[in-house]
């Protein structure tokens, strides 16, 4: 919720990251390599969004972006 709302996006982000790296690795990764054999792909696929998240930062509409402009 507060990643859709985009309140603290880059914390949110990065531990979105992690849990979804942490998801593949002990969910799926055991049974194959390749993430489109083991049933991984949508785990990975998060976890890179989530990243790109974290580097990205908020957009134009977040309310972490209102909360820096009032100050």
């Amino acid at each position: 919720m507060l990643l859709a709302l985009g309140l603290f996006t880059r914390p949110v982000a990065f531990l979105l990251c992690g849990e979804m790296a942490v998801a593949y690795f002990m969910a799926h990764f055991p049974r194959d390599f390749f993430p489109a054999n083991n049933g991984g792909d949508a785990a990975i696929l998060f976890c890179f969004v989530f990243l790109y998240l974290f580097f990205a930062g908020p957009g134009a509409f977040a309310v972490d972006n209102r909360e820096s402009a009032r100050a």
